[in-house]
């Protein structure tokens, strides 16, 4: 049985992963510009610029996040009176009405979730650059999380676009998409591709 000093990992070993088909590839010595030979797509050891990218993305996240629950995100039209709403609005409504579980669930999908996601990728950053070596395989944990939970934060756009096509009932009562649910899609958007971005290989390369 090998000792953990003689283990050694696939990039030491001479083999690179490709990122579309995850065909496991021996480093031949040629440059980062070869092909894989199943899939014909750019291999290399790890993802361009990935650091950078996932930077960029998850702080443009958390700059679009204050205008998303700030801002209206809902317009309700009844009898000719506008009404708007924020994320918080429809969730203290949810709650007022003894609506818990409706409440809970979108307080969850809207504002924890996206939080969870733009807290976790910055520590997960921070952690490489200052070169944190504790905890690597719960930070790899969080990171897959934050990867599989990243499809249900589109759940309160979806309610509105749903909403406003049931509720459309001409002069009487319409239900339309306010500015925040732009910021809002940004914020969700910009964390789905900081996780598609990020190589988590690189939290093991210390």
């Amino acid at each position: 049985m090998m000792s953990e000093s003689e283990i050694i990992t696939a990039r030491e070993a001479g083999f690179f992963l490709c990122h579309d088909c995850h065909k496991l590839i021996e480093d031949r010595g040629e440059k980062i510009s070869e092909r894989c030979p199943r899939c014909n797509a750019a291999i290399h050891l790890r993802k361009p610029n990935s650091l950078t990218r996932t930077w960029a993305l998850v702080i443009t996240a958390a700059v679009l996040a204050f205008p998303a629950n700030i801002l209206p995100i809902m317009k309700v039209d009844f009898l000719g009176t506008a009404d708007y709403s924020t994320i918080m609005d429809g969730i203290i409504y949810f709650f007022t009405e003894g609506s818990y579980g409706i409440g809970i669930i979108i307080l969850t999908a809207s504002v924890l979730v996206p939080c969870f996601k733009i807290i976790g990728i910055i520590l997960i950053l921070l952690s490489i650059h200052f070169k944190w070596k504790t905890w690597l395989r719960h930070k790899t944990l969080l990171f897959r999380a934050i990867e599989f939970i990243g499809r249900w934060s589109m759940l309160d756009i979806f309610v509105i676009a749903l909403l406003q096509v049931l509720v459309n009932f001409g002069n009487l009562t319409t239900i339309e998409a306010a500015i925040a649910a732009t910021y809002f899609t940004g914020v969700v958007l910009s964390t789905m591709f900081a996780a598609i971005t990020f190589d988590p290989r690189l939290l093991w390369d210390a």
